[in-house]
């Protein structure tokens, strides 16, 4: 038999006694009021950060909104801007390209409205046959395609804002001043004259007015007299 050394379990339980005590202990499961508040307060705070936070953070993406909606803004009106400056471009583009297309033919149909005055000539004295004939009438064609319009006849009133008087005489038939001969025809393209119409003007026979009422008393003092005469004379006082 092995002789057992005294006094060798208690030296076990003694240091299991030492070691013991600087274990942490387990918390019961029946804890006190006193251990649960510290608890309770932090959980409190912690709900109270997360909706000042959320608050935050949507006030946060509302001014973000706000100032991309003002940004939206003014660029929609910067391209509206434009696009009513572009219009308006367009058109005055438009306008400079039909007035500079119209002062081109005005341009060219006066320098041929010589040669139409010379087929006027020739027609009038019967001088426009043959081949010329049919050249001078294609010329004035494609003058009249080009909106070339002439004007001009004897017995309108003068208007001087589209006839020129070169030659001035008095007629007893005419009431007011009145174009008597067409000298030059004028022409205009739309309603731009590119030249007046030459023509020979006659007014009103001067004093015509007067002499008619004179005629008309001395034509009734004959008859004045023959009344006179069927009633006796004139009394005598």
């Amino acid at each position: 038999m092995t002789e057992e050394t005294p006094g060798f379990d208690e030296q076990q339980q003694a240091q299991q006694g030492q070691q013991q005590p600087a274990q942490q202990p387990d918390v019961p499961s029946g804890a006190t009021s006193d251990d649960a508040e510290p608890q309770a307060a932090s959980s409190a705070k912690e709900e109270g950060a997360a909706p000042a936070g959320d608050a935050a953070q949507t006030a946060g993406l509302t001014a973000q909104l706000d100032q991309a909606r003002t940004a939206l803004a003014e660029r929609t009106a910067d391209l509206q801007r434009l696009q009513a400056e572009f219009q308006n471009y367009r058109r005055r583009v438009e306008r400079d390209r039909v007035a500079v297309k119209e002062i081109a033919i005005a341009n060219l149909l006066t320098e041929l409205l010589p040669v139409l005055d010379d087929i006027g000539r020739a027609r009038e004295h019967g001088e426009l046959v043959g081949g010329f004939k049919s050249v001078g009438e294609s010329l004035e064609t494609v003058a009249a395609k080009m909106g070339l319009q002439q004007f001009g006849k004897e017995g309108e009133p003068f208007d001087p804002t589209i006839h020129e008087a070169l030659m001035h005489s008095y007629a007893p038939d005419v009431t007011e001043t009145t174009c008597v001969a067409i000298l030059q025809p004028g022409y205009r393209i739309g309603e731009r004259t590119i030249r007046p119409a030459r023509v020979a003007v006659a007014e009103p026979q001067p004093g015509a007015q007067t002499v008619r009422p004179a005629e008309d008393s001395a034509a009734a003092k004959p008859a004045e007299q023959a009344e006179d005469k069927e009633n006796g004379g004139p009394d005598e006082g």
